[in-house]
């Protein structure tokens, strides 16, 4: 089971190592090493979200979502995703930001530094609604209730996740952001910037969600209704209806995992500069980490770990809330990527900490119930 699902992330380990060697020697097989070791830390939690989203998936779903999910994710926001933001942000046709990605690695990081308010602004704003929403919702199962409790009744107030993190741009923009910085001889405010990316990440996450969302309930309603009518269908060989719906569902559904990746790969990206501006020897770490990630996540799912320890996924949410704060303050202040790393996995090694003791506790109580009927029945 563990080679089935991770024999791929083993397998670009090796090449990607190998490659390393061939490129730069083995101080580049030293440095994506710890790239990837750096990806796998800072996603931990991105794989417990997608496992929580991947689990409504069919089989092949989840292997489109390991492959050419893979692809997207790999070459998509660790190598190509860095060269569009430079293409964009200094005015060049992408020709020409790839041969300054290779040719002058210098000048390539400071125009991805200069492009970070952008970048955390929109990061920041998708995983802040991914934190509201989940907060803001009423579960039958909480972990921190006392902040669970009141936040869930507030939930009920319609619209009030977009207020909220509305509110959390203009402060954002208006505090971090209106100091104007020197660049070419110009001063430019960073706040309309922040602005108008915040608002891009809002947007898409509500356009996503939204229609990830509507297609899942459609696909939850008609799976009610082919099930009480299974035997007819079966009877009369007529193909079932939903098998278009749950392709339309799943569709969305992997959209949505995908921006949700890329969203997550943001402090990883920027984090990399910190160590290296090789853009080949960044892809090349990074994406190994990315295809654990996605092994992880796909491992999550077929082992049932969020039904056995259902606080899993409450420490990953507090965790995405905690990195949207930390992608909105970076955009004024420098935070080590480390801090950012540890606070993920505290919150999700308590949670599940908070998770084994649940379990004891309902199989401690589960004994006792049965010890008493024992005795009541005079066994």
């Amino acid at each position: 089971m563990l080679l089935k699902t991770f024999g791929w992330s083993f397998a670009v380990t090796a090449l990607g190592l190998v490659a390393a060697v061939f490129y730069g020697g083995w101080e580049a097989f030293g440095v994506v090493a710890i790239l990837a070791v750096l990806e796998i830390s800072l996603s931990f939690d991105n794989a417990v979200v997608n496992a929580g989203v991947l689990k409504k998936m069919n089989a092949f779903w989840q292997k489109i979502f390991l492959t050419v999910g893979v692809l997207i994710a790999v070459f998509g926001m660790r190598l190509v995703f860095p060269v569009v933001i430079v293409a964009i942000t200094a005015k060049l046709n992408p020709y020409d930001a790839v041969h300054l990605a290779l040719a002058d690695k210098d000048r390539y990081q400071q125009l991805v530094t200069d492009a970070h308010p952008a970048i955390a602004a929109f990061g920041g704003m998708f995983l802040l609604m991914i934190f509201l929403d989940f907060i803001f919702e009423d579960r039958d199962i909480q972990w921190l209730r006392w902040i669970e409790r009141p936040l869930a009744k507030l939930g009920k107030v319609d619209m009030l996740a977009v207020c909220i993190a509305l509110i959390a741009l203009l402060v954002t923009a208006f505090t971090f952001a209106t100091q104007a910085h020197q660049h070419g001889g110009a001063h430019v405010d960073k706040a309309q910037t922040v602005l108008i990316a915040g608002i891009a990440g809002l947007i898409t996450y509500m356009i996503v969600g939204g229609l990830s969302g509507y297609f899942e309930d459609r696909l939850e309603e008609e799976e009610e209704r082919e099930h009480e009518a299974e035997e007819e269908a079966a009877r009369s060989g007529k193909p079932k209806s939903a098998v278009l719906l749950a392709g339309q569902a799943a569709f969305f559904m992997f959209l949505y995992l995908e921006v949700l990746d890329a969203s997550f790969s943001f402090d990883g990206v920027i984090g990399a500069f910190a160590i290296t501006n090789d853009i080949v020897v960044m892809a090349l770490g990074l994406g190994i980490g990315a295809m654990y990630v996605r092994s992880l996540t796909v491992y999550l799912v077929r082992q049932g770990t969020l039904d056995d320890y259902v606080y899993l996924e409450h420490g990953a949410h507090y965790a995405i809330g905690a990195l949207a704060v930390i992608l909105l303050v970076t955009i004024q202040y420098e935070i080590n990527e480390v801090i950012t790393g540890l606070v993920g996995v505290v919150l999700i090694a308590w949670s599940f900490w908070s998770s084994v003791r649940r379990n004891r506790a309902l199989a401690a109580e589960g004994e006792g119930t049965g010890e008493k009927a024992e005795v009541s029945s005079g066994v």
